[in-house]
């Protein structure tokens, strides 16, 4: 797995012959929220342009194809996701469920991120923006202690309240709005954050400030040019209301070129028990309850002695598949770029 261009996988630009064809027809039940309301004319939250056609339509849930710059995103939003009270009422039942919290505390979880991070951040301050129950932060304190200085941040209350059980300190709000006191971080991560923000540019508008000269910032989302999207298209889980940006590689750059330098890409994870439930259940809703269970099964596989030679043949599918730019997720490593008063926010 290399940096930003890797061999087989497409390149920058996006035509529309190369996204993958959605099952446009495709109708299932979901319950996204009770709150009613939308955010009506979502333009494109990559470059800016009027909403663009349809693109996907699964139940209520329909998606949009920028014409300037490719990007698919969710238009209307339902105004519980775009406000984040979703996450706050609803998504804080899931997030500290017994089967999330023991996947997202696995001593397995995280690995691939956790290296990633390791290799581009040594030490130093770090804010996890979106850091729910604080799991990433707590495993990259205990794998590497005294190396890092850690704070998370999210909207929701009570996930915020068990990572500081945990020993997590916090800072609790919407992040664009946060004042960190002049504090700068070494490294700002969203980890699968961004897919989730009706303004995903005003997060990364805030972490440019937030982030010391040269500082790191790491991004992961859902891949929309990934093996198990174009086998399934609507069908995929991860096709669903609290997802509003649908990325590739070329549009991801897109959004964070303007402030970043990207350092690295990769692409991680890959999931076939998904595929396979996915396809089985012909795009039926999958609750909260069945995520968190097959988190916390897959964490229990991964600690499984006996399915060792699997896991070799795994590691291999997943390595075949990030080459080709056709995991489930991609993740960029991205370095501050110069310039503005932001520097000046010392400590």
């Amino acid at each position: 797995m290399k940096s930003s261009e890797q061999p087989g996988t497409p390149g920058d630009r996006t035509s529309p012959s190369a996204l993958p064809s959605p099952d446009s027809a495709l109708r299932t039940p979901h319950s996204a929220v009770d709150a009613p309301g939308a955010l009506p004319g979502r333009g494109c939250p990559v470059c800016g342009a009027a909403e663009g056609p349809g693109w996907l339509q699964k139940a209520d849930l329909r998606l949009a194809r920028c014409a300037r710059c490719s990007m698919v995103y969710a238009a209307p939003v339902p105004a519980a996701f775009a406000s984040g009270r979703y996450y706050e009422q609803v998504g804080t039942e899931y997030y500290l469920s017994a089967a999330k919290l023991e996947g997202d505390y696995a001593p397995e979880r995280f690995e691939r991120e956790l290296r990633l991070f390791r290799k581009h951040c040594r030490r130093g301050r770090v804010l996890d923006v979106g850091c729910s129950s604080g799991a990433f932060l707590f495993h990259l304190k205990g794998r590497f202690p005294g190396d890092y200085e850690v704070f998370g941040t999210d909207v929701s209350g009570a996930p915020l309240d068990y990572a500081e059980s945990r020993g997590i300190p916090v800072v609790r709000g919407d992040f664009p709005g946060q004042d960190f006191g002049g504090r700068q971080f070494e490294a700002v991560s969203f980890w699968a954050v961004l897919e989730h923000l009706a303004e995903p540019r005003s997060f990364l508008e805030r972490a440019w400030p937030a982030l010391k000269p040269d500082g790191v910032c790491f991004v992961l989302v859902p891949n929309l040019r990934s093996l198990a999207m174009r086998l399934l298209g609507a069908r995929w889980r991860y096709v669903y209301p609290q997802h509003l940006n649908y990325f590739t590689q070329a549009t991801l750059r897109r959004l964070v070129e303007e402030r970043f330098f990207v350092v690295e890409t990769r692409f991680m994870h890959f999931n076939p028990v998904v595929i396979w439930q996915d396809w089985r259940r012909r795009g039926a809703e999958v609750s909260n309850v069945e995520r968190a269970a097959l988190l916390k099964r897959t964490s229990a596989w991964k600690q499984n002695r006996w399915l060792k030679p699997l896991k070799g043949l795994y590691r291999l599918a997943e390595l075949a598949l990030g080459t080709f730019g056709l995991a489930d997720n991609v993740a960029m490593v991205l370095r501050k770029k110069p310039g503005g008063t932001a520097n000046l926010l010392t400590e």
